[in-house]
Formats: C-alpha cells, sequence, structure tokens
C-alpha cells in the first residue's frame, strides 16, 4: 500500500510540514511502513505501507507553466502519479483568506485536468493550520467540498492545528483519531475489492439458481393469452 502526503506550506520549516508528518507518523504506528512486515498473531505478514511526502512549495513554478503551456514538468508528473497511484492520501494545506491556499488549489486543478478520476473513491485525511482556531471551519466549509467534488472519500474527522494548538490538550487525540481511520480504509481497501468480487458472483449464481415465489416466465405468459 502507498500513503502519499500533501504539503502546502510555504516556509521553512512549516507548521503545515510538521503537521503532515506528524499525520503520516500516526498512520505509521498502525500500519507498517518503509519495507517493514511484521507477522501477526497469526503468522500472517501485515500490510506494508510505503510514504512519500509531495512538497507543493517545490512544485510551484511547474504548476504555474502547466496552466499555460498544458504540459506538466517532470517533477509536477511525478507528484501526479504518486497521488494518483497512492492507496490513500493526507493533505494539509496553511489557511490564506479563510480558505486554502492558491497553490493548495491549483495543485488539484492540475491533477482534475490530467484524469478527472484520479481522486474517485480513494480516502483522503484533510487537515490544515492557520494562526487563529476562528479559522477551523475551513475544513468543512472548504477543503471537504472539494474533495467530495473530486469524488474523493473524505474522512469524518479532519485535523486543523491553529497556533495556540501545539503542545496543547486536543491536538494529539484528534491526529491519532484521523489517522486510525485512514489506516482502517487503506487496510479495509486492499483486500475489499476480491471480497466485493466475490460476495457478487455469488449473489449472481443464488439469483440464477432460484426464482421467486408465484414467479411465471413471461413466455408462458404470453402464451395462456394467447390460448
Amino acid at each position: 500500500m502507498k500513503l502519499v502526503v500533501v504539503s502546502a506550506g510555504l516556509s521553512v520549516p512549516s507548521s503545515t510540514r510538521l503537521l503532515a508528518d506528524r499525520l503520516a507518523a500516526a498512520v505509521g504506528r498502525r500500519v507498517p511502513v518503509d519495507g517493514r512486515a511484521p507477522v501477526d498473531g497469526r503468522g500472517v505478514e501485515s500490510q506494508v505501507v510505503e510514504t512519500q511526502v509531495v512538497e507543493l512549495r517545490d512544485l510551484a513554478v511547474e504548476i504555474a507553466h502547466n496552466f499555460t503551456n498544458g504540459f506538466p514538468g517532470p517533477r509536477l508528473a511525478a507528484a501526479i502519479d504518486a497521488v494518483t497511484g497512492a492507496d490513500g492520501l493526507i493533505v494539509v494545506t496553511p489557511v490564506f483568506s479563510a480558505s486554502y491556499s492558491g497553490l493548495f488549489k491549483s495543485f488539484f486543478d492540475v491533477l482534475s485536468v490530467s484524469d478527472q478520476d484520479a481522486l474517485a473513491g480513494k480516502p483522503v485525511l484533510i487537515a490544515a493550520t492557520g494562526g487563529s482556531a476562528r479559522h477551523s471551519l475551513v475544513l468543512d466549509h472548504a477543503l471537504r467540498p472539494l474533495f467530495a467534488y473530486l469524488r474523493a472519500v473524505v474522512l469524518p474527522t479532519g485535523v486543523y492545528a491553529a497556533s495556540e494548538d501545539w503542545g496543547a490538550e486536543g491536538l494529539d487525540a484528534r491526529i491519532e483519531r484521523a489517522a486510525g481511520e485512514l489506516a482502517g480504509l487503506m487496510t479495509g481497501l486492499s483486500t475489499a475489492p476480491q471480497v466485493a468480487q466475490d460476495t457478487q458472483v455469488a449473489q449472481v449464481a443464488q439469483a440464477a439458481q432460484a426464482q421467486p415465489v408465484g414467479f411465471v416466465p413471461f413466455e408462458e405468459r404470453l402464451a395462456a393469452l394467447r390460448a
């Protein structure tokens, strides 16, 4: 499984990247990362997660060029491929003017133009950082509608970190809860396609073998009417 973290922080160091790293680490505590595949209690190897971080600050020029010439540069193309191929996403943006940053929105505009279904059905953990707790509604008023429009599966728990939240009680609990939701979805989706396929095959076979009580084939009904 592959986890991709998209960070739209601009400064170095960045509180946005710090939140992104803490979220990724929390997911990693629930699913093995970086090639480690411990054995669970039943002697079965657990799922392995590869984590990749996409720093949008480093792609700003290529994103702008993509809007003018229609072609992504090599680093932007690699980032798009990483996001498209991810089993789960963590997306974190700073709050500008009570919404996500222009760089953040521009990246996902480029992504949706290149592939409208890039995020369809993909679990996404949304997060944001800001200077005031008053901007926490950015998660529900801006980020959630954006990724719902892109047909992603947005996790119920979003994480917002204001300046006063760092080191305060409550942020760690939100991080852990959101990470647990993402890890659960990623682990479940890795086996869901085969389970769903087996269930569908069984349902079709059962329906083919059984007819509802009182069912009369159309041919017999038509013959009765003609008689």
